[in-house]
């Protein structure tokens, strides 16, 4: 291993950036648009928006909204706080309305940093935050906007927050278990949770990432997806700072525009999320698809057509994880790995303790599905609780095992098989399906870009299963096609009642698809869809 082992008592962000810029201080890590900022700017700028924060009033166990899009600031802001002990809070860009209002009250946030493009989106809420004393904004303040945030409301540049002051705070005033943020959770069940974030937690990621994946200090590692999720934040980013690597950051996932970044940042390495995969493995083929310095892809998550046609068409090699904003990479499936285990999430390596269990808490064997409950082996990997919510806290934990709500098995070597979520199951006539595996087998389709699979209530109780099919551009299908190729290619009582053509599907920043938009859209135009059975088309068993 060539980059330092930090022991758990130093893993602050404050610590580990000012020995980095100690020990290689010319070596680049952030890579943007063009702009190198090398370790001993990282430091110096971090240091100088850290004091910028105290002089305006923002210490140890303060919380601030951090409301930017993918940008240096972002990370700026983000670990100039984490020096001072302040918690910083990164919101969902696409939040408004009252979710925006629940996120910065639900928060405590006294403060909130955001990029001036959504000036009017956040004065539209500001009524509803009358503790929330200063708004910062990055870009032109909005002052005809003024009148909107209340007279008491201080509007500042963002500009005004690096001072001149490269003194770097005291260190020793920052615990390796003092929370760095809240991180809020998709709420699909209910409110947004706020998972209080440790800096260990973060840098821990870092820490097993580089590891298992033998990042070095030559690496490149490419994000495009949101920093304000944890993925680019710690699965890119962390993991690019321990291993001493650079980390090349993109506004955001463009199809168009994925490779030419990849080729001109020198990436050899990125992480796919979700549905990202499959739009670029359905990108046209051609001779440059080699034309990369790539060596890994992370795919998450990951089966096995989607690891051979990966690791075959790139020529990289592949891994994966399961993981959550609570915990840490729980298993990881590393590039030295037999490839007949691809389709699992990896193994735990060590890091956790496993259990699988059904619905009454019994503990299922190998093969067997159910939900997976995880334990750390390691203090500090996981979050220190739910933000100002202790009983779903405790509710989150049976017996000290942390209960994910996903669902999956072990097999006899301990790999780790992904199925789905609990809440996103479709029980259809006493059988269980996974809308994950629909979704893998009619994307495999060469007319269809993306699917969604959703229950439907049943008139028989239940569900049935319909599916939202986004299609290439230039084709065409109909809606009996796609019964017949799901007929030819699953389980009979797998294959979609409904079918709806879409020109794309609703999702967040981080590209999870937000099934509940289409649930509701399925429930209200129930009578209008195209019903596979109303059409006469029998599915043989």
């Amino acid at each position: 291993m060539a980059f330092p082992d930090y022991p758990l008592g130093e893993r602050t962000i404050g610590r580990i950036l000012a020995d980095k810029a100690r020990r290689i201080p010319e070596h680049p890590f952030l890579l943007w648009q063009g702009q190198r900022y090398t370790f001993a700017e990282l430091e110096a700028i971090t240091n100088r928006y850290a004091n910028g924060f105290a002089a305006h009033g923002i210490g140890h166990g303060d919380h601030v909204a951090v409301l930017l899009p993918n940008c240096p600031e972002f990370l700026w802001v983000v670990w100039g706080l984490g020096k001072l002990g302040a918690v910083a809070v990164p919101l969902n860009t696409a939040a408004k309305g009252d979710m925006l209002a629940y996120f910065i009250r639900q928060s405590d946030s006294k403060m909130l940093i955001a990029d001036s493009e959504w000036a009017d989106r956040i004065a539209a809420v500001a009524g509803a935050l009358p503790e929330l004393g200063t708004y910062v904004f990055m870009g032109p303040i909005p002052n005809e906007l003024a009148p909107r945030f209340g007279s008491a409301a201080q509007l500042l540049s963002l500009k005004a927050f690096e001072s001149d002051d490269e003194t770097a705070p005291p260190v020793d005033r920052v615990r390796h278990d003092d929370a760095h943020l809240i991180v809020y959770t998709s709420g699909t069940t209910g409110p947004s949770k706020g998972v209080l974030c440790p800096h260990s937690q973060g840098l821990g990621v870092g820490r097993s990432i580089s590891t298992d994946y033998g990042y070095q200090s030559d690496d490149v590692i490419y994000a495009c997806l949101p920093l304000f999720h944890v993925n680019a934040l710690w699965y890119s980013c962390a993991a690019a700072l321990w291993a001493e690597a650079s980390f090349a950051l993109s506004p955001r996932f463009s199809a168009t525009r994925f490779w030419e970044e990849i080729r001109a940042c020198g990436a050899t390495q990125f992480n796919s999320l979700g549905a990202m995969t499959n739009i670029l493995l359905q990108l046209p083929k051609g001779p440059e698809d080699r034309d990369h310095a790539l060596r890994q892809i992370m795919a998450v998550p990951m089966q096995q057509a989607l690891y051979a046609e990966l690791k075959s068409r790139y020529g990289v090699a592949v891994t994966s994880l399961f993981a959550m904003s609570e915990n840490y990479a729980v298993t990881t499936f590393v590039p030295d790995d037999r490839p007949d285990k691809a389709g699992s999430a990896g193994s735990a390596r060590g890091a956790s303790d496993l259990l699988i269990v059904d619905d009454d808490g019994r503990i299922m064997g190998p093969g067997e599905v159910g939900e997976i409950r995880m334990r750390p082996r390691y203090e500090g990997s996981m979050m220190n609780g739910y933000y100002k919510m202790p009983e779903a806290t405790a509710g989150a934990f049976v017996e000290g095992w942390f209960c994910t709500g996903d669902r999956g098995y072990l097999d006899a070597d301990g790999y780790l098989y992904f199925i789905d979520r609990k809440k996103e199951a479709i029980r259809r006539r006493g059988e269980n399906i996974s809308a994950y595996e629909v979704e893998l087998i009619l994307s495999r389709h060469p007319a269809i870009l993306e699917v969604a699979a959703v229950p439907v209530p049943s008139e028989m109780s239940e569900d049935e299963v319909m599916v939202y099919v986004v299609l290439n551009a230039g084709m065409s299908m109909t809606h009996a096609e796609v019964v017949h190729f799901a007929a030819e290619h699953m389980n009979y009582f797998m294959v979609p009642r409904f079918v709806e053509f879409i020109a794309e599907l609703p999702k967040t920043a981080t590209e999870k698809i937000e099934k509940y938009k289409l649930k509701q859209d399925a429930l209200e135009r129930r009578s209008a869809l195209w019903d596979r059975e109303r059409e006469g088309i029998h599915i043989a068993r």
